[in-house]
């Protein structure tokens, strides 16, 4: 219920003063429950053909009526398949009436529960694939694979099994002191979280359909990513290769066999890592985001002798919640497809499915009685999406057309059916407190509270409600929503669910915090009864002054020991585990942040990520189950990511100049001195950032202009021009490879960027002189040439281009007033990221177009002011400017202007003119020192 400051009354619609909600707290006034009805759980019901008078109920079948699809389900049966884990009433697939009736709440299982006792209920239906769209929970056939709506069979070796983790749970939960509610207790003794991992069950060896599906699915891979030649490669997937420990693969070549070697794997995924290895490794070729080298040898070589390769750990986690949005946004199937292949080869076996869970919400919020505007007026647009989720905005850039709706929800079913199929487990989204106000109108007797602004928002689009962790609704709303999900996609029994990210919790105190994230978790084990809670751990070194030993101690212990895992988010410059314990007992995965906001820029920390992991494991007690790539966006900086990936599958450090060396020619298909060091060049400098690092891409180019911005470098810039030399020279062999062409486009961009730099620091200089000759000279330069040159090299490769990002966007659209949505939401996203530049320039690009008639309009509006501030003597005043700039800035944001798709101009030719012309005067700045 809200309150406001005079007492413990009601506050009528819903409505009242943040800071009322924040300081003041009133014991909750319960409303009785209301009396069963026809159709609700608990009454009698009567069917109306064929469906129950409530969508919670559960009757016998009456007469049959005339097939009825669900919007985005043509194919849905008149009469939806029942649940397989019912046997007559109270089905808890079904959705409750819209007025609430009597529920009765979900429980966690009680600490040390074993994974027998949880499924003493009877058989489960097998766990492995999501539903073909439209089919719900009905049971596998003899050409699908097998699939459940609340169970995924092992497929193979790579079904990390959550049971693995529940056991872990289990023996940590049996402690004194541990499990639900726990609070600040005491961590593990000494020695005892390393034991217990040890104490993982081992990994069912099971063969027979799960291997047949990961199998056809990993030599599905090798044909699209090597055409005819996958032919020459034999693929094969034995669960009973690791033994029921992590996964492995085993590569050789079979005497006398006519393939020339064969990959075999303990899962799919391992199977896909273990061929990456052998073209990587012996065959010379390269894959990433910005393109493919795979000049194959003829014939394939064979190998002299067996490898055999496992991971140091459990799991290698991909994605960040921010990526949804700033990478994914506007994918189709094809680039998603792209993608599961790489992340495939890459090794990695743990990754979200966050795609079409709007329209699950929708269905719940509609059930409980929420009207279409509510809903509407809740979800934000499609660029936004990622801090709807995690309770930071509501309503901005939105709403979402139902075409969206339909479209994500049939990406999600393929998504989940091909990870799945390659030995994947994929983590769906799960309730973490965070409601519409409407439900306070539908529920006026609620117990919620309204969170405050979140990064400079308003509560126009801010401000989301908070239930209280004992309040019935919580449990109701979060298991709901639950059920819903893995009815339509199945489940690998582990969730993600963020409830403070970047936002301070009501309450300090660890009996709250306990309660909030014990409260999480029994909603998720209301739907399933296996659950493992996957959370982010950014918010503790966000906001560190509020996240103190005792506060993250009770968030974490809120949960039963092992039925979270934490994501260590920023551990290669921040990391957590370290003044945590290991996370308190709570096991952990070491991850790689690396990009904020999808940002261009050369950036790296290769030794923190080529010694962190390994580190990591040696702290005394550890609980970390694995290694993790998480950057707010992608399709940058290939190098880093390449590295983190091998390194998922080492057991010790590499050698990075020999490493990176290999690299190069790898990635361009043929050795080459200049570009070999050129690249060590890059990785001694520019990718080697040491202590805190953030790659949150803050250079002037990229930022609104002032007389104060930050030009600080944390490497040598003349290593940069000179690798951009080096690169140029060896244009003439490698200039036909589509990576190294994307390379120097990129090193020339990191050249141009500090060039931006120095005539910045240039034109301050100058007016700070009263030097009106040195400013007009330098300024010219910066707006008049500089930068529409930057903008040409730019314009010259695909992936580099605005117009890209934009009509990827209008792609999506089912029409043109979609369409103009869309493309407003990739402008704002960009640039204002909000109404009025709330978060402005955080997820900055550097792309033909965006660099001319945006970052260079403000270079422009900014040197002029400071001319007429000089010509008529009166001082320069920033705010006066930042008024002006944001209207150069909005207009950008709605002007409407199309923008190429297709790259023009040479990239070569282009970067060598700007070498030409540039290169002489960086020698001289950067032999006086960095800027």
């Amino acid at each position: 219920m809200l309150r406001d400051r005079r007492g413990c009354r009601a506050v009528a619609g819903g409505k009242r003063d943040m800071k009322t909600a924040r300081s003041h707290r009133c014991q909750p006034r319960r409303c009785p429950a209301p009396a069963p009805r026809p159709g609700s759980p608990g009454g009698s019901c009567s069917r109306r053909g064929g469906r129950p008078a409530g969508p919670g109920g559960s009757c016998s079948p009456g007469p049959a009526s005339p097939a009825r699809p669900r919007p985005g389900h043509p194919e849905r049966a008149a009469k939806r398949p029942r649940c397989s884990r019912c046997a007559g009433s109270a089905c808890p697939s079904r959705l409750p009436a819209p007025a609430l009736p009597a529920v009765a709440l979900p429980a966690a299982s009680p600490p040390g529960t074993s994974l027998c006792l949880l499924r003493s209920e009877g058989p489960r239906p097998a766990r492995g694939t999501s539903p073909a769209p439209g089919t719900g929970s009905s049971p596998p056939t003899a050409s699908s694979a097998p699939a459940g709506p609340a169970h995924r069979s092992a497929a193979g070796g790579a079904d990390w099994r959550s049971a693995a983790a529940l056991g872990l749970g289990a023996a940590m939960a049996a402690r004194p002191g541990a499990g639900a509610g726990a609070g600040a207790g005491p961590g593990p003794a000494p020695g005892l979280a390393l034991a217990l991992l040890l104490l993982l069950p081992p990994l069912p060896l099971l063969a027979g359909a799960g291997d047949a599906r990961q199998e056809a699915a990993v030599r599905a891979l090798a044909r699209r990513l090597l055409g005819p030649r996958a032919a020459a490669v034999a693929l094969s997937v034995e669960a009973a290769l690791a033994a029921g420990g992590p996964d492995t693969y085993r590569l050789r070549s079979p005497p006398g066999a006519a393939v020339a070697v064969a990959v075999t794997g303990s899962s799919g995924v391992a199977a896909a890592a273990g061929l990456y290895r052998y073209l990587r490794d012996f065959c010379g070729c390269h894959l990433s985001w910005s393109g493919a080298q795979l000049r194959l040898p003829d014939p394939l070589p064979r190998l002299r002798t067996e490898i055999r390769a496992s991971a140091p750990g459990r799991y290698r986690y991909y994605q960040n919640a921010c990526t949804q949005s700033y990478s994914y946004a506007w994918w189709d199937w094809a680039r998603w497809e792209r993608e599961i292949d790489w992340m495939a080869l890459s090794g990695i076996n743990l990754a979200p499915a966050f795609a079409g869970q709007e329209a699950a919400w929708q269905r719940v919020y509609r059930s409980l009685g929420l009207n279409q505007s509510e809903i509407d007026g809740y979800f934000t647009g499609p660029a936004f999406l990622a801090w709807n989720r995690m309770g930071n905005l509501h309503g901005w850039a939105g709403p979402l057309p139902p075409a969206w709706h339909l479209k994500q929800l049939y990406l999600q079913y393929r998504i989940v059916e091909r990870m799945r199929s390659l030995g994947m487990i994929t983590v769906l989204p799960a309730f973490a407190g965070h409601v519409p106000q409407g439900v306070l109108r539908v529920f006026p007797h609620v117990n919620a509270t309204r969170l405050g602004g979140w990064s400079h928002f308003d509560c126009t689009y801010s401000c989301t409600y908070l239930l209280d962790p004992e309040d019935p609704m919580f449990q109701v709303i979060g298991t709901l929503f639950l059920k819903e999900l893995i009815k339509e996609f199945g489940t690998d029994h582990i969730y993600s669910a963020d409830t403070f990210n970047e936002m301070t919790p009501l309450f300090s105190d660890p009996a709250y915090l306990s309660r909030v994230s014990n409260a999480v978790f029994r909603s998720m084990t209301g739907a399933d009864p296996e659950a493992l809670w996957l959370m982010q751990g950014w918010l503790f070194q966000h906001q560190p002054d509020f996240w103190q030993p005792a506060q993250v101690r009770a968030l974490l212990h809120g949960v039963p020991l092992g039925r979270m895992i934490v994501l260590d988010l920023f551990a290669e410059s921040k990391p957590v585990y370290q003044w945590t314990e290991s996370f308190y007992g709570q096991p952990f995965i070491w991850c790689m942040l690396h990009n904020f906001g999808g940002n261009h820029g050369l950036f790296g920390t290769v030794e923190a990520i080529n010694h962190g992991p390994f580190a990591a494991r040696r702290f005394p007690n550890s609980t970390m189950v694995g290694t993790g790539l998480v950057p707010e966006g992608i399709e940058q900086n290939d190098m880093v990511y390449e590295l983190m990936n091998e390194l998922g599958w080492r057991q010790e450090p590499l050698d990075l100049p020999s490493w990176v060396t290999r690299y190069a020619e790898r990635r361009y298909g043929a050795p080459n001195a200049a570009a070999a060091s050129a690249w060590r060049l890059l990785l001694r400098s520019v990718y080697n950032c040491t202590g805190v690092c953030v790659n949150h891409n803050r250079s002037p180019l990229v930022r609104r202009p002032s007389l104060h911005m930050d030009t600080e470098l944390w490497y040598n810039a003349s290593d940069v021009y000179e690798a951009w030399r080096l690169l140029l020279s060896a244009g003439v062999e490698l200039g036909s490879s589509p990576t190294f062409r994307y390379d120097l486009v990129d090193v020339t961009r990191q050249a141009a960027q500090q060039l931006v730099s120095n005539y910045y620091l240039s034109i301050r200089q100058a007016f700070q002189n009263h030097a009106l000759p040195e400013l007009l000279t330098a300024g010219g330069v910066l707006v008049y040439d500089l930068l529409p040159e930057l903008d040409s090299l730019l314009s010259s490769h695909s992936l580099f281009l605005l117009g890209r990002w934009l009509e990827s966007a209008r792609a999506v659209a089912t029409s043109d007033q979609e369409a103009e949505q869309y493309e407003l939401n990739a402008r704002n996203q960009v640039t204002l990221w909000g109404p009025s530049g709330n978060i402005l320039d955080y997820a900055n690009k550097q792309l033909g177009g965006l660099v001319l008639d945006y970052y260079g309009v403000r270079w422009s509006l900014f040197v002029s002011a400071l001319v007429e501030s000089l010509n008529s003597g009166s001082p320069f005043h920033q705010d006066q400017f930042n008024q002006a700039v944001f209207q150069v800035e909005r207009g950008f944001v709605y002007n409407k202007k199309r923008y190429p798709a297709v790259p023009a101009g040479d990239t070569l030719e282009i970067s060598r003119k700007l070498f030409l012309k540039y290169y002489p005067s960086t020698l001289r700045r950067s032999r006086a020192g960095p800027a």
